[in-house]
C-alpha cells in the first residue's frame, strides 16, 4: 500500500517503520520541524551563554518497555549507550524510600520482594503490608473493578508507603493523582515492571536527547529503506475518494492519524460533514470520544549550579503544594553538562513562573542547592488523565483510516512504550486490513 502516516512521534515513527517491515510505501508528514512529538528535543542556553540540548519533558523508560527497546535497536540505536540502567530506585534525598537490589542474579519477582523487604526508613509493619498486597495483586492476576482508583485499591497499606511509593510512582507513571487514576492500567504498569521479563522494572535514563534514541533514528532508517519523512509539513485536509483517501490533494491506500488527539480530531471534524453516509458517522463518533479525553499537564524546570550534583542520577522530592516537584534528575550524570538539573512536576496545574519559583525554593530545602534558572517547559496537554473506565478512541476509525497515539484504546497509560505499542497496534490492523 501506499501509505500516508501523520505526526513523526513515537507513535507514528512506530508505525512508519513497523509498515515499511511489512511492504509498504510510507510517507511521514509531521508539522514540527523536530521529530518526537510530546518527547523531542530543544535548544536551551545555560546562564553562561553555552548552548545546550533539553528535552520538552523528561522522560524515563524502564526495562518492561520490550517494544520500545527492540525498536531502537532496529533502528540503529544501541540501548546500553543511548541509555543508562538502573535498578529501580525511589529514593530520597535523605537515603528513605525504596531501592531493588542491583544484581541481576534474582528472579522476577524476587527482586521487587528483597527491595520492599529492605526499604530504608519504613517500619517493619509498613514493608509487610506492602509485601502482602503485591502478593494478593499476583494472586488476582493483577485485575481489579474497572471503578477504582489506585488510593482506593492502596487503602490498606501503610502511610509511608502510600506517600514515599504508591503516590510518586502513581503519578509518574500515569500522570494522574493516586485518588482519580485508574487502578487496573496502575496494575497492569506494576504487572510488567515487576513481575514480567527481567530486568522490567530497571530504570532506562536517556543520555541523549529525545528525538536522537528513538524518532531522529527512525527517520534515518525508514528513508534508507525507500520512506519519506516531511518535516515542517503540516496537513490541512483529509478526504476520502471512493477506496483511497486523499491528505491536501495527494492520493494513499491508508491514512494512520498519529498526531494529538485534538489534532487527529481536527482533520475528521472538518470533513465529517462532507463525508460518505458510510463513514460519516464513525468519524463523527471517533471525534467525539478523542474530544472527550481530559489532560494533565508535566512542567519540566531545568535549572542549573556551579557544581551542582546530586548522589544519584535521579532522585524522589517530596511533594507537596508549596514544594510541587516529584523527581529531580542530574543531567551531568546523564551526558549533559555538569551542574545542570531537571525538576519534574506531573499533574501540574499552577502557572509557569510560580511553579519555577517553588521548585528553586524546593532544591534550596531539600538539596541544599543554590539554582538559576535555565529554561521551564510546560506540555499542558502531556498526557490524558488516565481515570477508572476512561473510554480512549479505538485505533480503527474507517476502512483504511486508523490512528496510533498514547491516548488510543490499549492496556497502557500515556507513556513512550504506551506509544510505541499503539503504533504497531495500527500497523498490525493495516497489514490484516490488507490481508
Amino acid at each position: 500500500m501506499k501509505l500516508a502516516v501523520i505526526g513523526a512521534g513515537w507513535a507514528g515513527m512506530a508505525a512508519a517503520v513497523q509498515a515499511t517491515r511489512d511492504g509498504h510505501r510510507v510517507t511521514v508528514f509531521e508539522a514540527a520541524r523536530t521529530l518526537g512529538g510530546r518527547a523531542r528535543a530543544v535548544p536551551g542556553t545555560l546562564p553562561d551563554g553555552r548552548k545546550v540540548t533539553l528535552d520538552n519533558g523528561q522522560h524515563i523508560l524502564i526495562g518492561a518497555y520490550t517494544d520500545s527497546l527492540r525498536l531502537m535497536r532496529l533502528v540503529g540505536v544501541d540501548p546500553d549507550v543511548a541509555l543508562l540502567r538502573l535498578p529501580l530506585t525511589l529514593r530520597f534525598p535523605d537515603g528513605a524510600g525504596l531501592q531493588l537490589p542491583h544484581t541481576r542474579l534474582l528472579p522476577t519477582p524476587l527482586d521487587a520482594f528483597v527491595g520492599i523487604a529492605r526499604a530504608r526508613g519504613w517500619p517493619l509493619g509498613a514493608r509487610g503490608s506492602l509485601l502482602r498486597e503485591a502478593l494478593r495483586w499476583q494472586m488476582t492476576g493483577f485485575q481489579c473493578g474497572p471503578a477504582l482508583s489506585v488510593a482506593q485499591l492502596c487503602e490498606r497499606l501503610a502511610l509511608p508507603v502510600r506517600q514515599e511509593l504508591i503516590e510518586p510512582l502513581c503519578v509518574s507513571a500515569l500522570n494522574t493523582p493516586a485518588e482519580q487514576a485508574s487502578a487496573q492500567v496502575f496494575l497492569r504498569v506494576l504487572q510488567d515492571a515487576l513481575f514480567g521479563v527481567p530486568g522490567g522494572s530497571h530504570l532506562l535514563l536517556p543520555r541523549q536527547d529525545l528525538s536522537a534514541i528513538f524518532p531522529t533514528a527512525a527517520a534515518s532508517w525508514l528513508q534508507q529503506h525507500g520512506g519519506t519523512v516531511q518535516a515542517g509539513t503540516r496537513v490541512m485536509q483529509l478526504r476520502a475518494a471512493g477506496t483511497h483517501w486523499q491528505l491536501d490533494g495527494q492520493p494513499f491506500d491508508a491514512v494512520l492519524l498519529a498526531a494529538s488527539a485534538s489534532e487527529s480530531a481536527r482533520l475528521l471534524m472538518e470533513y465529517a460533514p462532507d463525508a460518505p453516509d458510510s463513514i460519516a458517522n464513525s468519524l463523527t463518533t471517533w471525534t467525539a470520544t478523542a474530544q472527550a479525553l481530559r489532560y494533565e499537564a508535566i512542567t519540566t524546570v531545568y535549572a542549573w549550579g556551579n557544581g551542582a550534583s546530586l548522589p544519584a542520577p535521579m532522585l524522589a522530592l517530596r511533594s507537596s503544594v508549596a514544594a510541587p516537584a516529584q523527581f529531580v534528575f542530574d543531567r551531568g550524570q546523564l551526558g549533559g553538562p555538569a551542574g545542570l538539573l531537571a525538576f519534574v512536576v506531573s499533574a501540574s496545574d499552577t502557572e509557569r513562573e510560580v511553579l519555577q519559583a517553588q521548585v528553586l525554593a524546593q532544591a534550596g530545602t531539600q538539596l541544599g542547592l543554590a539554582l538559576q534558572p535555565v529554561q521551564t517547559v510546560v506540555e499542558k496537554r502531556a498526557t490524558f488523565a488516565c481515570t477508572p473506565g476512561l473510554q480512549r478512541p479505538p485505533p480503527t476509525i474507517a476502512p483504511g483510516l486508523l490512528a496510533c497515539g498514547d491516548y488510543v484504546a490499549g492496556p497502557y497509560p500515556a507513556t513512550l512504550e504506551g506509544a510505541v505499542r499503539s503504533g504497531l497496534q495500527a500497523a498490525s490492523c493495516l497489514q490484516h486490513s490488507k490481508g
